[in-house]
């Protein structure tokens, strides 16, 4: 990979400018360049037995946005979403007025428990269980798992393709469609690839985003709680994570609230027990909450795909019966340049009627987008993932000290993935009840307007196809 190293500026002017990140050469053999938090000599901020935690870093050589991708005003909130901002909720509970507190709701990524249960050996049901024993042993109110929310995002997705496919010849913009639940990848296309892409990308919000509104609207109403009533924590794989919680589109300006305050990543979750000096093993179990009252959730389910949501087998097996009345149980993977570029086909009649791609990695997209640009694109659709290997392999967990991919670990999280049981999305009683119940209907205003959002060119200084791979 040659990459030309950009020169890092953080403008301090009043309209926040964009600072440059870079990507590092591949043999650069120095410790990965990371965004120094703004210092603060603020003498009154409250210390606590976690202030000698490490502040969160984007680490630029992990981040596929690498032309001008974050503002400053985004990299000063970037590094609040740390551990320190969990402790200070925590002890604002503690000391201030009861009627300054705040509810603290922790959502778990499907993607970050099998890191739990391979790194401390043990099965992923209990390892959720142990790791919402742990949390609310800190001081957290309520933990939940983010599957219900993947549900909706993949349903939406399975619905928006169908009617893209089918407008295909009246709509310029309608096909390829691109997967939208990788921030990391929908910042780079936002940020860099502009018009050209953006249209193709699918609207329905990410698994994240709509767990966020189901925490901040359908719970807190259920609660009789105002949204900013609630500090909402994700816990996720990546760092691009905490990007997308800074989004404008997923902000309420009459509560003044966020749909997800912090996110922090698996491995610092881990940091904390380390700091506590506490082992999983040692942690009661504690059963998942469930966002409907006093129910609690069952043992952990997940959707097909072997590192991720899986939206391309979720996607392809409902198009192939909605638009060709044929059942598919089993997809065949066909690997073109390397395995995190793959395909799948559906046949009829002799031709080939649905193409599907995987491309994972910053080296596969440039490539998709490349084909695109030059009018040679055969797919249907792309399921599209920064992180090389997908969800599982993201840069917040499953690395070495070193930060290199922790092959093993990585290894082992896998087959416990894999071992979780799949369930559709279509057939959550709880998903069919909420779409009636919360969001009045499947084909509902209020389903356009909670599940769906609206992915935009933003201008740019520097040239979009500036890397050479």
């Amino acid at each position: 990979m040659v990459v030309r190293i950009m020169n890092r500026f953080i403008a301090n002017d009043q309209n926040s400018r964009l600072k440059e990140c870079s990507k590092k050469q591949k043999n650069d053999d120095k410790q990965n360049t990371s965004v120094d938090p703004l210092s603060t000599n603020d003498e009154n901020e409250e210390k606590s037995e976690f202030h000698k935690l490490a502040s969160a870093k984007i680490f630029l050589s992990d981040c596929l946005a690498c032309d001008n991708c974050v503002t400053s005003e985004e990299g000063v909130r970037i590094f609040q979403q740390n551990q320190k901002e969990l402790f200070r909720i925590l002890n604002l509970n503690k000391k201030c007025d009861t009627s300054k507190h705040k509810v603290l709701a922790v959502s778990i990524c499907p993607q970050s428990l099998p890191y739990f249960a391979a790194k401390f050996n043990l099965c992923v049901n209990d390892a959720a269980k142990r790791l919402c024993g742990f949390l609310k042993s800190l001081g957290v109110h309520y933990v939940f798992d983010t599957t219900i929310a993947a549900d909706f995002s993949i349903l939406e997705s399975q619905k928006e393709f169908v009617q893209r496919y089918r407008q295909r010849n009246q709509e310029e913009h309608a096909l390829p469609m691109f997967a939208s639940a990788c921030p990391g990848w929908i910042r780079y296309a936002e940020r860099v690839l502009t018009n050209s892409v953006t249209p193709h990308i699918c609207t329905a919000k990410s698994p994240q985003q709509i767990m966020g509104s189901l925490v901040k609207c359908y719970f807190a109403r259920q609660q009789n709680l105002s949204p900013d009533k609630i500090f909402h924590i994700i816990v996720a794989p990546c760092y691009d994570k905490k990007l997308e919680a800074l989004r404008e589109d997923f902000y309420t300006p009459l509560y003044n609230s966020q749909d997800v305050d912090c996110v922090l990543t698996s491995g610092e979750i881990v940091q904390i027990m380390e700091q506590k000096n506490i082992s999983m093993k040692e942690v009661a179990e504690v059963a998942i909450d469930s966002l409907f009252g006093e129910i609690k959730e069952e043992d952990l389910v997940r959707h097909d795909g072997r590192r991720s949501d899986g939206y391309l087998e979720h996607i392809f097996k409902h198009a192939a019966k909605e638009l060709f009345d044929m059942d598919i149980k089993e997809i065949t993977y066909k690997t073109l340049k390397n395995k995190d570029f793959q395909e799948v086909t559906l046949e009829k009649d002799g031709e080939t009627v649905l193409r599907f791609a995987a491309a994972y990695g910053f080296r596969n997209i440039q490539n998709v987008v490349l084909k695109l640009k030059k009018g040679k694109f055969l797919y249907h659709f792309v399921e599209v993932l920064a992180c090389p290997g997908g969800c599982l392999n993201g840069k917040g967990q499953a690395q070495t000290e070193d930060g290199k991919p922790d092959k093993v670990l990585l290894s082992q999280m896998e087959e416990v993935y894999a071992a979780i049981p799949v369930r559709l999305p279509e057939t959550s009683m709880h998903v069919q009840k909420l779409y009636q119940d919360w969001l009045e209907g499947m084909d509902s205003k209020k389903v356009q307007e909670t599940l769906h959002t609206k992915y935009c060119a933003v201008n740019q200084t520097a040239s979009s196809m500036d890397i050479k791979w």
